[in-house]
């Protein structure tokens, strides 16, 4: 049996510690079927007090375990109380501990900030919930942080994970990795989900607040643009409204609204997209003209570049 740690405690995000749970604890049911072992699922406290969760769940647990015992997996889940937990100095010094002998750590969500207190994941790349990337980014300077996987091996032995529900992707893709295809996939088809899910965590998030400019001239072109994502917004047209010249315009811009001119149009023309593609049944080919795409092709290139998904799957799922 391979024995998994899930910790928990007070404000801990409830599915980001069910999820993997019932991922573990239904390849076990299957396994089992098969005459095989499974995993030792187990959701650990300090002092094993309930894990209390964000919402008032209160689910039972066992105290943490000796960090130095045989550990396979240990599960750090986020939630509205992880910043208490990542100032808990007992709690912080076993998953130090536990770290060095488990054969695995895993985030989930905001547990992207526990590991890496816990100096998990220095020089590593990594992701977590997109809302949160920007601060992980500032707080551990040394992490790379991408907000768009839905998960990443961040090395060796420490895997994490995007928002919530990305945790039953990653318990499902260790499950693969320890037990098969087959395993994994009867465990997905019992939660009915993807096996694999389509693209990456970008065509969840809420569309991107840009700056303002300061410059009263970049503002209107800003205002401009997205008033008309379909518009005349070459370098040289926009330069011309703010009474500047291309090269001028061009490095003010992107001073201004940390963006380059031409995918800042991108950007706005992809968000007019998305809308028209979750509110209308028009056809791609009339969206794409409509936001400036040109083309359905190009529009296509375009979300798949930026969302990981195309057009007909980004309105499958959220139209």
């Amino acid at each position: 049996m391979r024995s998994v740690a899930i910790l928990g405690y007070p404000g801990v995000q409830a599915l980001d510690l069910v999820g993997p749970f019932e991922v573990f604890t239904g390849a076990s049911m299957y396994l089992q079927g098969l005459g095989k072992s499974g995993y030792d699922v187990r959701v650990v406290t300090c002092g094993g007090a309930p894990a209390t969760t964000g919402t008032g769940l209160a689910l039972l647990a066992e105290p943490l375990p000796d960090p130095h015992a045989s550990l396979d997996t240990v599960v750090l889940p986020g939630g509205s109380g992880l910043d208490d937990a990542r100032a808990d100095a007992d709690l912080l010094a076993w998953v130090k501990a536990v770290s060095g002998r488990a054969r695995r750590v895993v985030s989930v969500c905001t547990g992207a900030f526990l590991a890496a207190e816990a100096g998990l994941l220095d020089g590593c790349r990594a992701t977590t919930h997109w809302a949160f990337a920007d601060r992980l980014a500032r707080e551990f300077p040394s992490v790379t942080v991408d907000p768009e996987p839905i998960f990443v091996r961040s090395n060796e032995r420490t895997w994490t994970a995007a928002g919530v529900t990305a945790g039953i992707d990653l318990a499902l893709s260790l499950v693969e990795d320890d037990h098969g295809t087959d395993a994994a996939q009867t465990v997905a088809r019992w939660l009915v989900m993807y096996l694999r899910r389509p693209g990456g965590q970008t065509q969840f998030a809420a569309p991107v607040w840009m700056p303002r400019a300061r410059r009263a001239p970049i503002r209107e072109v800003q205002e401009g643009i997205e008033a008309e994502p379909a518009g005349a917004h070459s370098i040289a047209e926009l330069a011309r409204r703010a009474a500047m010249s291309p090269r001028h315009f061009t490095r003010v811009f992107t001073d201004e609204v940390g963006e380059a001119p031409g995918a800042y149009v991108e950007r706005i023309r992809t968000e007019a997209a998305r809308r028209q593609l979750e509110e209308t049944d028009d056809t791609v080919t009339v969206i794409a003209a409509r936001c400036g795409f040109g083309s359905a092709e190009t529009l296509r290139r375009n979300f798949v570049r930026r969302l990981g998904v195309s057009p007909d799957q980004y309105r499958r799922t959220f139209a």
